[in-house]
């Protein structure tokens, strides 16, 4: 069922600036968004992108220790999100970096609020072309391991996450 919220146009442009890795100077890698959510606006007519809910990849070693777990407290407790993660990680073979689409939907929140989020995900989805990792989340005990999202990503065959062994 469709919800009849439309994507902004930001969120397009974000998803686009995540998704191609142009060869760039390391200023503007530094610009470059690691995670990023998305929510309704006010009126629940359009995604969003949420304010001052990111990591910049030059965040990293500054004032982020652990992008991951930084990511996950950007989640509210209490209300549903939309999110982007742009997941560095090791097979036993390569090295890979894969953006993961997020649906957050916790169990705090509205009802009201879980079904316009889930009514609106295929209208992001739609827009975010060539995602090959999507992700439903129901809870910070769903989330906080970063186990969980290696599986993910590839299964038994993932050996480190964002340079962390698993």
């Amino acid at each position: 069922m469709a919800s009849g919220v439309t994507v902004n146009e930001e969120v397009i442009k974000v998803f686009n600036d995540m998704k191609v890795r142009k060869s760039s100077s390391s200023d503007e890698v530094k610009k470059r968004k690691k995670a990023v959510l998305f929510c309704l606006s006010d009126d629940k007519k359009k995604i969003i992108v949420e304010e001052g809910k990111q990591i910049l990849v030059g965040d990293i070693g500054e004032s982020v220790d652990d992008p991951y777990a930084c990511f996950v407290k950007l989640l509210p407790l209490n209300d549903c999100r939309y999110g982007l993660y742009d997941a560095t990680y090791e097979t036993k073979e390569s090295k890979k970096e894969d953006l993961v689409f997020v649906f957050w939907a916790p169990e705090g929140a509205p009802l009201k609020s879980k079904m316009i989020y889930a009514s609106s995900k295929d209208a992001i989805k739609k827009k975010f072309t060539g995602i090959k990792h999507e992700w439903q989340v129901n809870g910070l005990d769903d989330i906080q391991d970063r186990t969980t999202l290696a599986d993910k990503l590839g299964g038994n065959v993932v050996v480190s996450l964002e340079g962390r062994p698993l």
